[in-house]
């Protein structure tokens, strides 16, 4: 399709306004972590790495910090297994009901988040709670594995309807048994889907609030919650915009790569 210059000029415009709206913000956070002034007056004074330091010596971000490492390793395991498996019984196999459970699947990425958390804290005080077992690290996993398990379906399902099965066929018309053809031919094939996947599911969870703020229990604090706990607080803002600009820099990372690792998929390629 052609479009006339004004028309792609316009779409320029309307482009450079939806980036600005979306990345001058994060920009404006990064600058402020480098701000000298405690109250992040504007324009800065000047630059400084000094609430990086100090950002760094607090115990609770750092805390924070790791809880949501653990939360996102475990959601990110959770969801491999999980939506690996659902994804190979979808693409591979018919049954009754195949349409229903990719529904089923794709669904809670859907829902509002405080609707799939007040669900989930429900959920748990209900089945968890006389057996003794609590809000805690535990729960926030399995609640962020609600959403996360999307993603690496989305992914592996999407690259085995490109995948022929004549690949693993061959394998075992030449001897291979069903494990020795999926790790010869099969998981060579989605490693990429895998690896986006799984990068995509513990950035989701790595930001996540919402959900985490129902499933939490006492002691448990997430680094996006501690953020929104010191945001109040005058005294912790320079440490809260340096701990934002490293939430900003640490979710650019594993997102650029599933997107660069999302592209080969697309294309065939394998890593």
């Amino acid at each position: 399709m052609q479009l006339s210059r004004s028309a792609r000029i316009a779409l320029r415009v309307a482009a450079g306004f939806g980036f600005a709206v979306i990345y001058v913000p994060l920009l404006l956070v990064l600058v402020n972590s480098l701000n000298p002034d405690r109250s992040a007056s504007w324009p800065p004074p000047g630059l400084t790495a000094h609430w990086w330091s100090v950002a760094w010596r607090n115990t609770g971000a750092r805390e924070a910090l790791w809880v949501s490492v653990k939360a996102g390793l475990g959601a990110t395991a959770v969801a491999l297994v999980l939506g690996t498996l659902i994804a190979f019984a979808v693409a591979r196999y018919r049954f009754f009901g195949r349409g229903t459970v990719s529904f089923v699947v794709v669904l809670p990425i859907a829902l509002p988040g405080i609707v799939t958390g007040i669900a989930l804290n429900s959920a748990f005080g209900t089945v968890l709670a006389p057996l003794g077992i609590g809000l805690g690290l535990f729960t926030v996993i399995v609640g962020h594995a609600t959403f996360c398990i999307v993603v690496v379906f989305n992914n592996v399902v999407a690259r085995l309807r490109r995948t022929a099965r004549s690949y693993e066929e061959a394998a075992m018309d030449l001897g291979a048994h069903t494990f020795r053809a999926f790790a010869d031919v099969t998981f060579p094939l989605v490693r990429s889907a895998l690896l986006a996947g799984g990068l995509l599911a513990f950035a989701l969870s790595f930001d996540e609030i919402v959900v985490t703020t129902f499933t939490a229990g006492p002691g448990i604090e997430t680094l996006p919650i501690w953020i929104f706990a010191n945001m109040t607080r005058p005294q912790q803002a320079p440490v809260v915009n340096v701990v934002a600009a490293v939430l900003v820099l640490l979710s650019v990372v594993p997102i650029y790569v599933a997107q660069r690792l999302s592209a080969d998929t697309a294309t065939g390629s394998r890593v």
